[in-house]
């Protein structure tokens, strides 16, 4: 557990503070105090709930909530305080894109926040940081401090949302590569469609949180601190809408991934067929002086061998002419120039 205080008029936070001191420091009205528990090991988690509810006597229910970790994000009011369930990610072992996420519990009073966390957050270590070196965030308020809090854990969406715009474009080479084009890269592309899906659904959960936040629904939170849960609100807006787009361009890759498959089975099929369209006349040849007639006239021919063999060459050239004028074989691939519009690819959106 970690406790920072903000004295009213103070140069610094306080720090060092433990479960005892909390309910001096809360009955002070004019103090900002920021509780950080942990829940890593089953001591801190017993620890936690002993603060949560024989000196804060938060409900037990949200308690609960707390101490399990598949909640879905939320934001209930209480007469005295709020109660709220955020997600933030974390990059995957493999790769960013490949992100897992993790619950973030808390509460905001009149002049306290309390988080609860089984994982450690960067956004908590960040604001911690902030803290440490000004009184500025705790000046404005507890409600102020928790919004910095979620602005930070918003804002490392985008290396993942990063991530996946770099991923994506390299399974855009590697789907048009006819010669790579395989279930090797379809594959790819599920492990991306899957975790895209995860990001929207992660991000759109959490938009209504943020709304109801920045709208003025709940009194925990005053008037001059909703504009900036409404920047909170418009990045995660803005990563939401990114998802989808995202979820957008992967489905297309579907669509191209099965038609360059289509398209190379097309063209083993249009060789085979001109194979097969050269052999056929060649056979019929050999198949009518193979029979076995005595009174065949070019049977007896000194050069019969040499003419047959040349009029199946003259065949297969003539017909190897007729295909290339036709298209069949020997066509060259069309070059796909893609020309960007100056405005659309200045456009910072």
């Amino acid at each position: 557990m970690e406790v920072f205080v903000y004295r009213k008029g103070a140069d610094h936070v306080e720090e060092g503070f433990g479960a005892a001191d909390l309910p001096s420091l809360l009955a002070d009205q004019s103090n900002v105090v920021w509780v950080d528990l942990k829940g890593e090991t089953p001591e801190q988690i017993a620890e936690s709930r002993d603060i949560l509810l024989s000196i804060f006597k938060f409900h037990p229910l949200t308690v609960e909530d707390c101490h399990e970790t598949r909640n879905q994000p939320k934001v209930e009011a209480f007469e005295n305080y709020l109660f709220f369930i955020v997600h933030g990610i974390k990059p995957g072992e493999t790769n960013s894109a490949n992100f897992v996420t993790k619950e973030l519990d808390g509460y905001l009073g009149p002049n306290f926040v309390v988080t609860f966390h089984t994982q450690r957050f960067r956004s908590i270590k960040t604001v911690k940081q902030q803290m440490r070196s000004t009184t500025f965030l705790c000046q404005r308020g507890s409600a102020y401090m928790l919004m910095r809090i979620l602005d930070e854990l918003v804002d490392l969406y985008m290396p993942i949302v990063d991530e996946f715009d770099e991923t994506i474009n390299t399974l855009e080479e590697r789907v048009f590569d006819m010669k790579k084009a395989s279930n090797v890269v379809l594959g790819d592309v599920m492990d991306v469609r899957r975790s895209v899906a995860r990001l929207k659904r992660i991000s759109s959960r959490q938009l209504e949180v943020l709304y109801r936040m920045s709208h003025g629904e709940f009194s925990q939170i005053p008037e001059n601190v909703l504009p900036f849960f409404r920047d909170v609100h418009d990045h995660l807006q803005r990563i939401s809408d990114l998802a989808e787009s995202y979820r957008d361009l992967v489905a297309g890759l579907f669509d191209i991934h099965f038609a360059v498959i289509g398209n190379r089975t097309n063209d083993v099929m249009k060789t085979l067929a001109v194979l097969s369209a050269i052999i056929l006349p060649l056979s019929l040849i050999a198949g009518i002086y193979g029979m076995n007639f005595e009174h065949m006239p070019e049977l007896k021919t000194q050069f019969g061998y040499y003419a047959t063999l040349g009029v199946m060459a003259l065949v297969t050239v003539i017909l190897l002419i007729y295909f290339w004028q036709r298209g069949w074989i020997f066509q060259r691939e069309p070059e796909i120039n893609v020309k960007i519009d100056e405005k659309n690819e200045s456009d910072p959106s």
